[in-house]
């Protein structure tokens, strides 16, 4: 994941700042120099590392830092503020017209991964109750316009194209077909190519003097580290652009762009690419970001993720259920498919408070919630309903029917009677308290091995 080096040499210069009970100027001067190397390992531009340490220097150093009582938290306070300022402080949002349709320009490399960003973010805005179009810009790339079609058929958002003719005559019949249709943005996905140039750029120009975009967006890969920021004060200079999208977050980028993209540029970085679906594709928030980075967990961005992924309705549901003691099989396999829209576990425990990275230590099984919800299904629909039936010989066609042992299903069915106990003395309780248990129940509290039915 990105930052995991990062991380990894912070806490280690952190870690000499707190088994010391008071600070001296050269301790602070000796941990910002190891937390310089690490920026620049993970390939942070070397002014941007430079600066950023100075300036962190120059606050730890001071008098109310070295006299308080736990001067290395204020260190590590300061870091987490700086870093926050680094990446520019506050969310950035995407522009709005005064008169719609907003336009917005998808510019970057060949490569970069723009045309499925584009898709990604008019998804994005679809879900947020907008009526986006995705305009094919791209008249030079093999099948660059069938693969707008197809992302986004995806993603439920119709495609605009005129096939291979001059992409600022595209643009403008574009805009002009959005103002007649409803649509309320309009998604300019423009060539690329191998690298910047003349070529590349005045076509970019053309297509902003004629349609006017109230944004432009460069996608840049982040996996390409320093050359990301490069290419980005490249398009930044020729184009002027708005703001950044980084894509490919999730993989093993050392993050460098992320943290360098902002102060090179002076331009925010607006979104963020986290996966290969559709639907992977966040609201950059430099706070979040710090905090992760620090070991600090993200749990607003877990709980954003949780009310997009599960679904209102069921969730309601079984709290019915809960409330008249009717929870049976069935609920359990829904409440473990409703667990498995928000990602792996292990991704889910980095973004708790106190687990952070820490979670790369645990011992998680991955399959757990596949394993379970394989035995339930072996389960006739009555033994969901009415588990109190499952004797020894259908415990024997259940373990059959999904490859596990009998003692596997034995393990499920005494977690269920444990959950049917706990929900009788909590019924009329808060809901919250009474799912916050459940997790427990199933296994969230046994991921590193304490017991539970991960470990099956």
């Amino acid at each position: 994941m990105a930052f995991e080096g990062l991380s990894d040499r912070l806490e280690a210069a952190f870690k000499k700042l707190k088994s010391k009970g008071a600070l001296t100027e050269s301790d602070v001067k000796d941990a910002m120099r190891e937390v310089r190397l690490a920026l620049l390992e993970a390939d942070v531009n070397y002014k941007v590392a430079k600066d950023f340490t100075k300036t962190v220097t120059e606050r730890a150093i001071g008098a109310k830092v070295m006299e308080s009582l736990t001067p290395s938290q204020m260190v590590i306070k300061i870091v987490n503020e700086e870093l926050i300022a680094l990446m520019g402080g506050t969310k950035a949002r995407l522009a709005i017209a005064n008169h719609p349709p907003t336009v917005v320009m998808m510019c970057g490399l060949q490569g970069s991964g723009k045309t499925t960003h584009s898709a990604k973010l008019a998804l994005m805005l679809k879900n947020q109750g907008h009526r986006p179009l995705l305009v094919a810009c791209d008249v030079y790339r093999p099948a660059a316009i069938k693969q707008l079609q197809v992302v986004g058929e995806k993603a439920g958002v119709p495609v605009f194209e005129m096939g291979q003719i001059n992409p600022v005559e595209i643009a403008r019949s574009a805009v002009a077909f959005a103002k007649d249709h409803g649509h309320d943005y309009v998604l300019l996905d423009t060539a690329g190519r191998l690298h910047v140039d003349e070529q590349l750029m005045n076509e970019l120009k053309n297509i902003k003097a004629e349609v006017k975009p109230h944004e432009i967006l460069l996608v840049v890969d982040s996996m390409t580290g320093q050359d990301a920021v490069n290419v980005a004060t490249s398009f930044n200079e020729a184009l002027g652009i708005d703001g950044l999208i980084l894509t490919k977050l999730d993989g093993d980028t050392r993050g460098g762009a992320a943290l360098s993209a902002r102060a090179v540029t002076g331009k925010p970085i607006k979104f963020v690419g986290t996966g290969e679906k559709l639907g992977d594709l966040d609201v950059f928030h430099p706070d979040r970001m710090a905090s992760r980075i620090l070991g600090m967990g993200d749990m607003l961005s877990l709980i954003e993720k949780a009310e997009q992924e599960l679904d209102e309705k069921k969730a309601l549901e079984l709290e019915r259920k809960l409330r008249k003691n009717k929870f049976d099989l069935n609920d359990l396999l829904d409440q473990l498919q409703q667990m498995k829209k928000l990602g792996s576990v292990r991704d889910i425990l980095k973004m708790l408070p106190g687990v952070g990275k820490k979670a790369d230590e645990i011992e998680v099984d991955e399959r757990q919630f596949d394993r379970m919800q394989a035995i339930i299904l072996s389960m006739t629909p009555q033994e969901r309903t009415k588990p109190d039936i499952i004797n020894p010989s259908r415990k024997r066609r259940i373990a059959a029917g999904c490859g596990m042992q009998i003692e596997d299903v034995n393990k499920l069915l005494s977690q269920y009677r444990q959950m049917q106990k706990m929900f009788k003395q909590f019924s009329g309780k808060s809901s919250k308290k009474m799912r916050k248990r459940m997790m427990n129940m199933v296994g969230m509290n046994g991921m590193g091995g304490q017991g539970g039915f991960p470990m099956m």
